[in-house]
């Protein structure tokens, strides 16, 4: 049996149930993996936690002593973001240690940079935990699906989102009202803006997007819109014409490149991932030679994510204890273009609020055809206030055209409020 020692430097709520699992499940990795996974220090800011897990014997608040600890073998970086984690992650590779890390922000941000490294001190890292929580996603692109050319990878991949959405659509709350939920309920944070922006999912789609299509995508190649914008009648509108409303992290390979996306979208109702409801996340992915795949789980929380942390101690540990070849990701192998979305051609939806007048109709129309942007229906609400709603589906139609049409509608000078717009991935019309 070998040992190998750990080193863990976050005590969060993650932090937390990575400890749990190693307490109580040590003797079965014993028996199971004839691995000893030996949990030798922790550090933290805060040592309550340490006390009440029974680990403040092993217990620092400075992270440096982590990294200068010689007899650890794998270090877990469980702080997040791209600041102090940034510098125990490439402090812990130089000094010849393998990472384990659920930081996705940074991985996003620096995934090849920091694979780079590690390959060059025959380290290893891994990062399981960095997307889906407990849902094994990283695992299965790079090795269960390496027989596919993969041509889409589609995700619900942020739980709070998915849960306003699902609370907007079942019970018609609003926007703020769902949020003060979300919040209430500990599924959202005190500042929400990175779930309800879009940037939480943006940074976990850039990640499966360069696993799955063996290219490097910067987390600023993706292009993010949030839900902010979305009401209850436009989920309505969508169920009305076969449709729920998600915010979906899309990257699919086309002909010119990688088409890489995060924003609400329109899903028909009989898709897969148009049943996931409440906090819950899944990842849809098609394969030439598998078909169509869906991973499907809890996102986030202390024992999903936790178990990815420890399923990837337990392949690390492995590695080092038997001497087991080190497969780091393929980040660049392909280097596919990024194309803009600009290029995208799907169908859309547009709810303009107008004036409820004459001509109003003929004025939006000449606009759409002005930009060749073909209207596959058009309907108009009730009046209220003296304004009118104007409910569009567009024919597929590049993106580009509908932004120009967008425009030409503002200099118009007739929209009341802020258009909504929300693109249709599988564009029936």
């Amino acid at each position: 049996m070998k040992t190998i020692k750990l080193g863990l430097i976050g005590l969060g709520t993650v932090g937390g149930g990575v400890v749990r699992i190693l307490q109580e499940h040590h003797d079965d990795f014993v028996r199971d993996q004839d691995i000893d996974l030996r949990l030798v220090a922790v550090a933290s800011r805060d040592s309550s936690e340490a006390h009440v897990l029974g680990i403040a014997d092993i217990f620092s608040t400075d992270g440096n002593d982590i990294i200068n600890n010689p007899e650890i073998d794998i270090v877990i970086e469980l702080v997040g973001g791209t600041g102090a984690a940034r510098s125990f992650v490439y402090a812990a590779l130089e000094a010849g240690k393998s990472v384990v890390t659920a930081n996705k922000a940074l991985i996003a941000a620096e995934g090849h940079d920091i694979c780079t490294l590690a390959a060059s001190k025959g380290c290893e890292v891994a990062f399981e935990a960095s997307v889906g929580g407990g849902i094994p996603i990283i695992g299965p692109l790079r090795h269960t699906l390496a027989g596919n050319r993969i041509t889409s990878v589609i995700g619900i991949l942020n739980g709070t989102t998915n849960y306003m959405l699902t609370r907007i659509d079942e019970d018609r709350l609003s926007y703020d009202a769902a949020l003060a939920e979300a919040q209430a309920a500990g599924f959202a944070e005190f500042d929400p803006t990175a779930d309800v922006e879009g940037a939480d999912a943006a940074a976990k789609i850039a990640i499966l997007g360069t696993i799955a299509y063996n290219t490097d995508i910067h987390i600023s190649q993706v292009p993010v819109e949030g839900i902010t914008a979305i009401s209850p009648v436009d989920l309505d509108y969508a169920r009305e014409m076969g449709y729920s409303i998600k915010l979906l992290g899309i990257a699919n390979r086309t002909p010119g490149g990688i088409d890489i996306r995060v924003h609400p979208t329109m899903l028909a109702l009989d898709h897969p991932l148009s049943s996931v409801r409440g906090v819950m996340n899944a990842i849809y992915v098609v394969g030439d030679a598998v078909g169509e795949t869906m991973y499907y789980g809890a996102g986030a929380g202390s024992g999903p994510a936790a178990s990815s942390v420890v399923g990837d101690l337990i392949e690390v540990a492995r590695h080092l204890a038997y001497r087991e070849s080190i497969a780091q990701p393929v980040w660049d192998t392909e280097a596919l273009p990024i194309r803009s979305i600009d290029e995208l051609i799907t169908s859309y939806y547009l709810r303009l609020s107008v004036p409820d007048r004459p001509g109003v109709l003929a004025t939006t129309a000449q606009v759409f055809a002005q930009h060749d942007v073909s209207i596959y229906s058009m309907v108009q609400r009730g009046v209220h206030e003296g304004c009118a709603e104007l409910i569009y589906v567009t024919h597929a139609a590049r993106e580009s055209a509908i932004r120009a049409t967008l425009a030409g509608i503002e200099k118009t000078g007739l929209l009341t409020s802020a258009p909504v717009l929300i693109r249709v991935e599988d564009a029936k019309a």
